[in-house]
């Protein structure tokens, strides 16, 4: 199985209580990219929220991929949530969404945030790892699965 190279803290991995909405979302990767890269929470939020706007980022599959770029990052990073029950995202494809990629890239980095869109739009379109993803018992489980590294909460 091949791993994502984007840069995921295992702290930016989660499993996601029920009755969220797409701006709970945003918001929680906003606070988690706060938390795990020392990012602006607010500036995050609003990134996310204006990239939404020119189109839902939900493209298939029950997957979302929100992105946005950050001018104060050098490189891509990720942050990952398992919902326990798939919510509305305005997927093209008409599916609600229980797996949410958020990817924050260098605002200077066109062909890194394409590439590293387009890494982790492939790695989420294998049928084996989406499955693998929505089985994992725990977040340590989804780390391991996203990176093949063993997360500082693992035991």
């Amino acid at each position: 199985m091949e791993y994502l190279s984007v840069h995921i803290d295992a702290a930016a991995v989660s499993a996601s209580a029920t009755g969220l909405t797409k701006q709970d979302i945003f918001s929680i990767l906003a606070k988690k990219a706060a938390e795990c890269y020392g990012l602006d929470a607010d500036m995050v939020l609003q990134r996310l929220q204006d990239r939404e706007r020119l189109g839902s980022t939900g493209f298939g599959g029950s997957v979302a991929i929100p992105h946005a770029r950050i001018k104060e990052l050098d490189q891509c990073v990720g942050l990952f949530i398992r919902l326990e029950k798939p919510i509305s995202f305005d997927a093209h494809d008409g599916q609600d969404v229980d797996l949410v990629f958020g990817l924050l890239s260098p605002e200077q980095g066109s062909a890194d945030h394409l590439k590293a869109l387009a890494e982790v739009s492939r790695f989420l379109r294998d049928d084996s790892v989406v499955a693998k993803l929505r089985g994992a018992a725990s977040e340590d489980a989804l780390y391991v699965l996203l990176t093949g590294q063993q997360g500082q909460q693992a035991a």
